[in-house]
């Protein structure tokens, strides 16, 4: 078969969903996943501080968030594969000289620099990738048809397995071979998303140049043109703010409260990550037979539920069995949310509008990292519980105006 979206791509076999999609979604997200839950661990490790690793976790989604501002142009211009293979590649570089630097340095100032650094140059990066994959990943959706949703949650689904072993495996590795050894891994996965990034087929022709603002502009155009993608990116935007809270209080709240190590704060994210592949496949047939309504409002009573419990809990057992109910919910809303996404968003406009939901639903994870620099550890879980009862009043007033949305309540059997 044949890719007939261009003249300069007219003779190009179309890459198989394994190849040209599954594979360097795979490695990207084993990264992702283990930049963004290791990273913080490590920055505990190295300074011993709460507030610093609060900080760090901020530092590392403020410029996630504002990479969002201009990935989703960047690949609309240049298309898919030079912008996952260079953010890729730059990833690989940058971890690989901290794993070089940081054995060098003794605790203090120096080592603290190098992890904040790290942080930072890591969220541009990464999320510059994401961009890329996701991208190729709605088209693939988009080209699927009626089976949208079923691509959507094997994308979901690698996604899930890459934070099953991604926390595990960084705690594990910094545990007991420390930094240079994780971040040694994290740039093996990230050399291997740039060697798999497929030829792609996204761009019928060369882009015009588009500023930045023009592009959000673009994305806001059409997210306010499509009222039920909005109603649905405004409930979780309000839930990320519970999520992010959780994912920036974890390691203080298991390392420093409750003593336990590293490799246990792993295993709360890999243990949530296996509920999440169950509640995705769970979804996808629910999908099937009653449509997305249904599921998304199931999801999102619990995970509402299980962070309002979150806050109540003082022991590690039932702390890692709420996390699990929380990210369950999650994947379940998330399923919806890029099925939805993918079915109604434009194929000519698709970066830039991808790029702006996605900006919104991380505005809050920084503000998250800042809660928890600035509030005392004894005050978390006070925290905690106004944050979920904020996310359940969201998530009920989005699900209860999308109750009558003809794109939600379709069944796909």
């Amino acid at each position: 078969m044949r890719s007939r979206v261009g003249p300069w791509h007219a003779r190009r076999p179309v890459p198989t969903l394994l190849r040209g999609i599954y594979l360097p979604r795979g490695t990207d997200a084993a990264a992702f996943a283990m930049a963004t839950y290791g990273i913080p661990l490590l920055v505990l490790a190295t300074t011993d501080s709460a507030a610093l690793t609060g900080l760090a976790f901020a530092l590392e989604w403020v410029p996630r968030v504002g990479a969002f501002a201009f990935a989703g142009t960047l690949v609309d211009r240049h298309g898919t594969t030079a912008v996952l293979r260079l953010a890729s590649a730059g990833r690989a570089l940058v971890v690989l000289a901290a794993a070089f630097i940081l054995p060098t340095q003794a605790v203090g100032l120096g080592a603290t620099v190098t992890v904040m650094l790290l942080a930072a140059s890591t969220g541009i990066l990464t999320e510059c990738s994401y961009i890329a994959v996701e991208t190729a990943g709605g088209v693939a959706a988009r080209q699927a048809d009626a089976h949208a949703h079923r691509v959507q949650s094997v994308l979901l689904g690698i996604d899930q397995v890459a934070t099953l072993f991604g926390p595990a495996v960084a705690g594990l590795l910094l545990q007991w071979v420390g930094a240079a050894g994780m971040l040694t891994v994290i740039a093996v996965f990230s050399l291997l998303t740039s060697v798999l990034a497929p030829r792609q087929y996204l761009r019928a022709r060369p882009a015009e140049p588009q500023p930045v603002v023009k592009g959000l502009h673009t994305g806001w155009s059409t997210l306010r043109s499509l009222p039920a993608l909005g109603w649905l990116v405004t409930g979780l935007t309000v839930s990320n703010l519970t999520v992010g809270l959780l994912q920036a209080a974890t390691p203080v709240i298991i390392v420093k409260q409750l003593g336990h190590s590293t490799a246990d704060v792993g295993l709360i994210w890999s243990v949530a990550a296996v509920a999440s592949l169950i509640a995705v496949a769970l979804c996808r047939r629910s999908m099937d037979r009653f449509g997305l309504w249904p599921v998304g409002a199931v999801s999102a009573t619990i995970a509402a539920s299980a962070c309002l419990a979150v806050s109540f809990t003082d022991t590690y057992g039932s702390y890692l069995t709420l996390i699990a109910a929380v990210m369950a919910g999650e994947g379940g809303m998330t399923v919806v949310l890029r099925t939805l996404r993918s079915r109604l968003i434009p194929t000519q406009v698709f970066g830039a509008t991808l790029s702006l939901t996605i900006l919104l639903l991380l505005l809050p994870f920084p503000l998250a990292g800042v809660l928890v620099a600035t509030v005392p550890p004894a005050q978390l879980g006070h925290v905690i519980t106004i944050c979920a009862a904020l996310q359940a009043l969201g998530l009920f007033a989005a699900f209860a105006r999308l109750r009558t949305t003809p794109a939600l309540r379709t069944s796909f059997a």
